[in-house]
């Protein structure tokens, strides 16, 4: 695992257990919204930034512009309602962070994959001349050649 992908683990990790811990607190208005945003900036203030450098560039529609318009758009329904639940706006966000993670993770690990792959080539090839072995570099075999493994 990378550094990087400890680093999200870890944000993805506080931002559920402070989720958690705030459906046991009974808290309503501001400092509900306040304790809410909290977990919403731990697990999600990377894609804020990157949707904020997606308009700045005039690339709107990226996944980052529009989990940032889903979220944004739940907080302010909650705001608008004055239901104090902002629990499906961080929710989203965190799941779409440990889809992130779990993408990260095994895209680093098919590339490790394929790098141990191409370590087991050989480096040289056994060919038989006039009935004798030798070895030879495998980019210098010719078509037809006699190879033996």
């Amino acid at each position: 695992m990378t550094r990087k992908q400890k680093k999200m683990l870890i944000r993805i990790l506080v931002a559920a257990v402070l989720l958690i811990a705030l459906q046991f607190i009974p808290v309503a208005g501001i400092p509900g919204f306040v304790l809410y945003l909290v977990p919403y900036l731990v697990i999600g203030y990377d894609i804020l930034l990157k949707a904020g450098k997606g308009i700045r560039n005039r690339q709107l529609f990226d996944e980052s512009f529009l989990m940032a318009i889903a979220t944004v758009g739940a907080i302010a329904l909650a705001l608008y309602d004055r239901s104090g639940d902002y629990t499906e706006a961080v929710a989203v966000m965190l799941f779409y962070q440990i889809g992130e993670w779990f993408q990260s993770y095994a895209v680093d690990r098919s590339r490790r994959n394929i790098t141990d792959l191409m370590d087991i080539r050989p480096d040289y090839a056994n060919l038989e001349i006039d009935g004798r072995l030798m070895k030879a570099d495998p980019d210098d075999v010719a078509v037809g050649s006699v190879i033996v493994v």
